[in-house]
């Protein structure tokens, strides 16, 4: 098929076309991208590694694979341009992202008898303790225990203090949820 007919040129770029952004959420409106400095790190190293390590080896084994005639069905070849369109696709992201971000650092928050961004904090709900850590939007990973500041949980805590009770709206309702203990790092180790 003539590459008229599709929206892949020759170089992968594809600044016409509509970007998705890996399903990141969006930046409320008035909102700076707040991030943690260790949050920062990640992201501009894994921007490094995209640009210097992933890519390259992408684009090689993209010319290996075009020597090879056919293109039609070669699977090195037709796998690896959509390897490298996803990769220029975070790319972008990641450029864009990292372009707005506001590092924050938790370390240097004054007023630590309440929760701000970057606190981690450990609250009781429905009689379950939990530790979470308040980042920014792109470096949230739920799995670690961070959560973005947009996020119901992270929104219901802000400014709370030790022994406060507040309330969490949920699609069942509200709840409540009991601060237990606030403390402020840079993270590094949860990284």
């Amino acid at each position: 098929m003539s590459k008229a007919f599709t929206k892949e040129t020759d170089t992968g770029d594809l600044s016409g076309v509509e970007e998705e952004f890996d399903g990141a959420p969006a930046i409320p409106v008035g909102a700076k991208n707040y991030i943690t400095p260790a949050g920062l790190r990640r992201l501009q190293g894994e921007l490094r590694q995209l640009k210097s390590v992933e890519r390259p080896r992408v684009v090689e084994i993209v010319s290996w694979a075009a020597g090879n005639g056919d293109r039609s069905e070669n699977g090195d070849y037709l796998y690896g341009k959509k390897r490298l369109r996803e990769i220029d696709r975070r790319i972008r992201f990641l450029l864009k992202r990292l372009e707005i971000a506001e590092p924050v650092d938790p370390r240097l928050q004054k007023n630590r008898e309440q929760v701000f961004f970057g606190a981690t904090v450990t609250y009781d709900h429905n009689g379950t303790e939990r530790t979470i850590r308040i980042v920014g939007i792109d470096e949230a990973r739920i799995e670690q225990g961070e959560i973005s500041w947009i996020s119901p949980v992270a929104r219901a805590l802000m400014k709370a203090r030790e022994g406060d009770v507040v309330e969490l709206r949920t699609p069942h309702g509200p709840e409540q949820i009991e601060v237990i203990e606030i403390s402020y790092s840079d993270g590094d180790d949860a990284a």
